[in-house]
């Protein structure tokens, strides 16, 4: 069993993480184009070029599924990838988990780049699966950046200035942007409020693992041999982790129980 993970940057290393704890018998393949993230502020039409480009190296190593782990090309760019790639390679996009944090009946904060807030695509998610819930969109402005390149004062800057446009009775906060998944209990502290309930985060790299597996007919086996490999790939050539992605802890998971390649 195959499975690739694309992305602009590292966002691919929590749905990777998912995987592995998943299945520690898949490989992996793990594609990303660093030199050109973020993807946010591109033009729709060159989201979708470089998806592709980042889609079709991973393509070359025949996985049995691919995983657009990156919400930004998941809404630019997955019909192109679909109409690229299936039926030979399912591909399974990303899309924020507005609908199990609605769920709780609210209120809660949606937090995702400048680009996707306010976008159509975010508010017709909203409209449709959170109608009646009190819902507030906020931007985070360079945090996904400074996760990428593991700048801790700008993570904690943008952290903080996101925290503060967070209205103090939310009971949820959506992750709107894989990055954010990685710096996930520092939001945490950082909206949680003195005397009430513990805040709920809602992260799609769980979601997008499980549909990836039953895209291919399989089951969750955490028992399994951890036999299997990872293969990294930066702009088309195979590399490894870099440090950044290591100062995580699903980087080091990664690192610790997958055979080199």
């Amino acid at each position: 069993m195959k499975i690739a993970l694309m992305d602009s940057g590292i966002g691919l290393l929590a749905a990777a993480a998912v995987v592995r704890r998943l299945r520690p018998d898949a490989d992996l393949v793990l594609s990303s184009d660093p030199g050109s993230m973020p993807w946010g502020p591109r033009t729709p039409e060159d989201v979708t070029a470089r998806a592709l480009a980042v889609a079709e190296a991973a393509a070359q190593y025949r996985p049995d599924a691919l995983i657009v782990a990156c919400n930004t090309a998941s809404v630019r760019a997955l019909p192109a990838l679909r109409a690229r790639l299936e039926p030979e390679v399912p591909v399974i996009g990303t899309v924020p988990a507005i609908k199990p944090a609605a769920a709780g009946g609210g209120p809660v904060a949606i937090w995702a780049t400048p680009a996707t807030t306010g976008s159509p695509y975010q508010r017709g998610l909203i409209g449709e699966f959170a109608d009646g819930v009190s819902v507030t969109e906020v931007a985070c402005p360079g945090l996904a950046d400074a996760v990428e390149h593991g700048d801790q004062e700008g993570i904690d800057a943008a952290i903080a200035a996101a925290a503060e446009r967070t209205p103090d009775d939310v009971r949820a906060v959506v992750l709107g942007c894989t990055h954010y998944e990685l710096v996930a209990e520092r939001i945490r502290a950082a909206v949680q409020q003195p005397g009430l309930p513990p805040l709920a985060l809602h992260g799609s790299a769980g979601a997008v693992a499980a549909q990836a597996l039953r895209r291919i007919g399989e089951l969750p086996d955490p028992d399994a041999p951890a036999e299997g490999s990872l293969t990294v790939l930066l702009s088309g050539s195979e590399g490894g982790l870099s440090a950044t992605a290591l100062a995580y802890e699903e980087g080091r998971l990664l690192q610790a129980v997958s055979p080199a390649h």
